[in-house]
């Protein structure tokens, strides 16, 4: 009798390894795409989320020369900080105010004049002619170039007897050949340059990228309706990268308003008051007059404005868009 019910128990331990087999499959499975995220997490834990833990607990630190030796018993400030950078009744929160003022004007001739340098050349390239393939290897050569080799080269040229006096002063008598560009007013100028040749090669390439995505049957179309290129521009370039043109602003926007290479190269720590980015202001708080707690206050208060500013933009662009497709 216990011979007949072996091949049944066969049967069913047979059956029940080979559900605990494929169990096992289908947990590995699940967990193997979070196991090929984690080296990523690790990465982002040590390089973002600690040092801004770090900084948000150090901005509530008198942290100054005297105390940085042994920061962790540094007298804790509160919002002592915070109140010193935003009072603009005080000489330092007026400083970082005017930084902020310089700042969002910089972010936002910067993004635009390279949203519009970048929209014309992919709009141009985008035609078959000779040598597109060397005028695009053209373009993105700024954009190629280390940060600081490309600063070093426009500070140079901006000086007095720079390229840029001798072409605008001496060639073209536009303006007087001993102008000084690093100094007053001028020296805004000269950093947007600067930044606007090293961002707008990077718009090129998204917004060229973005336009490989559209059908050329609508040209075709437009053509045959009579429509000028201008019009075809209009009705089908502009609304086809629309989506490539908000997460362009975006993230130039965010790479522009924290640019630090800019100002601190052509100027160091001594910038004129239309050259001080916030950035540099914060660097010159927290290394120049050792004073880390404040800065690393500044730091969070600049964090805290560009995330409300992403998320007003996201926002306000993602209700126009989808406005635009239940229309």
């Amino acid at each position: 009798m216990a011979n007949q019910f072996r091949p049944n128990e066969i049967e069913l331990n047979t059956k029940k390894r080979a559900r605990t087999s494929k169990h096992s499959v289908h947990a590995h499975r699940r967990i193997l795409p979070y196991l090929a995220l984690l080296p990523a997490v690790i990465a982002i834990a040590f390089v973002q989320v600690i040092p801004t833990f770090f900084g948000v607990i150090i901005s509530m630190l008198k942290l100054t020369q005297f105390t940085i030796g042994n920061w962790i018993q540094a007298p804790f400030a509160a919002l002592q900080n915070f109140w010193l950078a935003v009072n603009v009744g005080q000489p330092i929160g007026r400083e970082l105010f005017v930084s902020l003022g310089v700042t969002c004007a910089y972010t936002v001739v910067v993004v635009g004049v390279s949203w519009i340098l970048g929209m014309a050349a992919a709009v141009f390239l985008t035609d078959q002619f000779r040598g597109r393939g060397w005028l695009r290897s053209l373009f993105i050569l700024p954009y190629a170039l280390p940060a600081y080799v490309g600063v070093m080269v426009w500070t140079f040229m901006f000086q007095p007897n720079g390229s840029v006096n001798s072409l605008l002063g001496k060639d073209l008598h536009l303006i007087s050949p001993g102008t000084f560009w690093l100094a007053g007013i001028r020296a805004f100028v000269a950093i947007a340059i600067t930044a606007i040749w090293r961002t707008w090669p990077f718009a090129f390439l998204m917004l060229l990228a973005g336009m490989q995505d559209i059908p050329q049957e609508l040209y075709e179309a437009a053509r045959v309706d009579g429509a000028s290129r201008w019009k075809e521009f209009w009705g089908i370039t502009l609304p086809s990268v629309r989506n490539v043109s908000l997460l362009l602003v975006l993230i130039t926007g965010f790479w522009t308003f924290t640019d630090f290479t800019t100002p601190f190269v052509m100027f160091s720590t001594s910038p004129p008051v239309a050259a001080r980015l916030m950035s540099l202001q914060i660097y010159v708080d927290s290394f120049v007059n050792l004073n880390f707690g404040l800065g690393a206050a500044m730091s969070v208060i600049m964090v805290l404005f560009l995330l409300i500013i992403a998320t007003v933009y996201i926002r306000v662009f993602r209700m126009r868009i989808g406005e635009m497709h239940n229309g």
